[in-house]
């Protein structure tokens, strides 16, 4: 049993996890992972904090499978141990400015 007092340590986010959640995800238009097909730019770890950059295959690659992927790498990120926050950032894509928007904003909290 724990005491009041006792700290409980905090977990420590493991960047080999998430390069192998980063490795599952495929795109679903070229059904290849996103890791082979090398689309992510940056991957910085800060404390409990994750941001991602990552590119897609062409600038016009269709938004609903733009969406998909910032999505997934966003729930990856998210699900691994120790992650409190994850900021997804899509660059050179016509629409990522609104990609990144609605990927990134604040998950609706259980009343």
């Amino acid at each position: 049993m724990k005491r009041q007092n006792e700290l409980v340590p905090e977990l420590v986010v493991d960047r080999a996890e998430l390069e192998d959640r980063l490795s599952k995800i495929i795109d679903p238009e070229l059904g290849r992972s996103i890791t082979e097909m090398k689309l992510i730019d940056r991957l910085e770890v800060n404390g409990s904090s994750v941001d991602v950059e990552f590119h897609l295959t062409a600038p016009f690659c269709p938004p609903v499978f733009a969406l998909k992927i910032a999505s997934d790498i966003r729930s990856s990120v998210l699900a691994s141990r120790g992650v409190k926050e994850a900021r997804v950032v899509l660059r050179g894509h016509y629409l990522a400015d609104a990609v990144n928007k609605q990927v990134n904003r604040p998950q609706a909290t259980p009343a």
